[in-house]
């Protein structure tokens, strides 16, 4: 590995400064106890001016946030030029002052935040102060979702209400998606906070006086926990049963939740009767689209065009509907029409869409084009920013001492420093992130070029003789498996998700037991980068022979082989609109960036120009 002049300082330097090294990694672990006075002692202690030096200060300013001490973190922020440290202070700071109402305060520190690095809790303390200051700023519609917000914002719906800049009518839409969602406690807590006349103590089956709204509500209530539940049927009857004595927009308003439930079960045909009968004001984002889908997955092109059309803005412009609105148009014989939005999604970057409206144009695509280089000079510059510093430092420190909670440090330097930077720079810090082995940062930064590209950082191929020889003795494609790995773990071969899958091909702890099993595996090191790689290769290969298909076997690799099988039709699917309609957001998302991927492994592996239509192909019926 070749190490750069200006990179010396933070790599070849480690061991005169191995008492810091020590210091930053004892800070660490105090903070981490919460052992304030230690944490203290060696922020005031440790040896200034060097790479990691201001890292004890930044976690005891934290800390001191918590504690609502405001004098540390201050002292902190004068103390220090901007960075990724100052700038989570400032946000934490931010919502404590907004919690507290310190206007003054909250005014002076505000402005100092980069509107990129601000959190949506701290947006809705701004927009707080907006309003107590008679301004209304904020976009209160976005909150109209079945989620859960940050305390702030909520205290900034309460505040809205309160001078009526939101209606009773508005706050209990937000109520009842809160219910629909099961958040009883903060769906309560909203209705009090707001004073809304509606009755939420008792929502139950038992309490049917329909007389009242608080009644209306409570059953409101059952008939969508009906259906959460999985008793969609049941639910639909409920609801005509007592739709007469419901007001039109509560009977609306469970029209709408049951034909989501129902789509979400690929009940395709029920969902869009179900949806004709709701109210489209009342719609979430989340309405909508599934609305779109089982258009799409029914193949009724004039709905799925007239839904398209009545969707938000927001919703109608992404790629996504911009392809199915395209497809729709063809589908109905409108194909000049339909040309203009192809060419428009195929020019939005690398996507699932954009690829597939380039096969829509008859033309292939090809990784090589504009590529660019960094050069020796551009590297050198970009290592010799401070930021890009503490990030290497940080990363090598999580490396060397194995603390994995390092590295989201590191990576928060990183995404930090590369914030403005244009496509030269951006290269020029891939480039380097690959020399040091910081593979998921390589990424990060290729995949943000605008016009220039290196395909072969964005698409990089670490461990290619051990992948290249397990994909060709278990038998499947290797462009493939490299497209897997990238999306699962950025080739960090310590990747371990919340749910305890590891490694690069992050195995769940029974399914490496199993395969394990399978093929003679006495003992076994999961994070292990072959032994990692021979297993996730062999149970991708199960899953092939399984399922026959490659877009199945990767839905089954992120949400298991049964539940691939029960989102095929009883017809055979274009493997597009089965990706499209799988019913789990994170799954649906992984196929199409797993056989995107894929389609670019295998342009730079020189097999020629790549179609992702034919790559995902058709899905049988089940």
């Amino acid at each position: 590995m070749q190490f750069l002049p200006a990179l010396m300082a933070v790599t070849l330097a480690a061991p005169a400064f191995a008492a810091v090294d020590d210091q930053v990694i004892a800070a660490r672990d105090a903070w981490r106890r919460n052992d304030i006075a230690t944490l203290n002692s060696i922020a005031a202690t440790i040896t200034p001016g060097q790479t990691l030096s201001a890292y004890p200060a930044y976690w005891a300013a934290l800390k001191a946030v918590d504690s609502d001490d405001d004098v540390q973190p201050q002292a902190f922020l004068n103390s220090q030029p901007d960075s990724a440290m100052t700038e989570r202070v400032r946000n934490e700071w931010l919502k404590k002052l907004g919690k507290r109402e310190d206007w003054v305060t909250f005014s002076r520190e505000w402005p100092k935040l980069a509107p990129e690095g601000s959190d949506e809790e701290s947006r809705c303390y701004n927009d707080l102060y907006a309003l107590r200051q008679g301004r209304s700023t904020a976009n209160y519609d976005a909150f109209l979702a079945s989620r859960q917000i940050p305390d702030g914002c909520t205290t900034l719906i309460v505040a809205a209400a309160n001078k009526g800049v939101l209606s009773q009518d508005w706050v209990l839409r937000r109520v009842r998606l809160l219910l629909a969602a099961n958040y009883l406690t903060a769906a309560r807590q909203l209705a009090a906070m707001t004073l809304l006349p509606v009755d939420l103590t008792q929502l139950s089956r038992s309490y049917t006086d329909l007389s009242t709204s608080g009644g209306q509500e409570a059953v409101l209530y059952d008939i969508v926990s009906r259906a959460r539940g999985g008793n969609i049927d049941g639910a639909a009857s409920q609801l005509l049963s007592v739709q007469n004595q419901l007001s039109k927009e509560r009977t609306a308003f469970a029209w709408g939740q049951l034909a989501l439930f129902s789509a979400k079960k690929l009940e395709m045909g029920q969902a869009l009767q179900w949806f004709d009968r709701a109210d489209p004001n009342q719609l979430t984002d989340e309405q909508w689209e599934w609305w779109g889908r089982a258009a799409l997955r029914t193949q009724q092109w004039p709905t799925l065009d007239r839904v398209i059309a009545q969707m938000p803005d927001r919703l109608s412009s992404s790629n996504t509907w911009q392809y199915w609105k395209a497809r729709s148009l063809k589908a109905q014989g409108r194909e000049n029409e339909a040309r203009p939005l192809f060419a428009k999604v195929s020019n939005s970057g690398r996507n699932f869409y954009a690829l597939l409206s380039l096969d829509e144009l008859g033309t292939s695509m090809a990784s090589d084009s504009r590529t660019e280089k960094a050069s020796g000079k551009e590297v050198a510059a970009v290592a010799a920013e401070p930021a890009v510093q503490r990030s290497l430092a940080l990363f090598n420190l999580s490396e060397n001492y194995r603390k994995p909670e390092l590295r989201e440090d590191a990576r928060r330097e990183w995404r930090w420093a590369m914030r403005g930077k244009s496509d030269q720079q951006l290269l020029a810090a891939a480039e380097l992130a690959k020399q040091q082995s910081f593979l998921d940062m390589a990424i990060y930064s290729a995949d943000r070029t605008v016009n220039v590209h290196d395909y072969s950082l964005r698409y990089l191929t670490p461990y290619r003789d051990i992948t290249h020889r397990y994909a060709n003795l278990i038998g499947v494609d290797e462009a493939w498996v490299y497209g897997l790995i990238r999306q699962e773990s950025r080739f960090v071969s310590v990747a371990r998700s919340g749910v305890g899958a590891s490694g690069l091909m992050q195995l769940m702890p029974s399914t490496a037991k199993w395969v394990a099993g399978k093929i003679g595996l006495g003992s076994y090191a999961v994070n292990n980068i072959d032994t990692n790689i021979q297993m996730g290769t062999w149970y991708l290969s199960y899953v092939l022979d399984k399922l026959g298909q490659e877009v199945l076997a990767t839905a089954a690799y992120n949400a298991g082989p049964s539940r691939a099988k029960a989102w095929q039709a009883d017809v055979p699917m274009e493997g597009a609109v089965y990706a499209e309609t799988i019913p789990f957001t994170e799954t649906r998302e992984y196929v199409q960036k797993v056989m995107t991927n894929a389609a670019y492994y295998a342009s730079g592996f020189g097999e020629g120009p790549q179609s992702l239509k034919r790559r995902i192909g058709i899905i049988p019926a089940k």
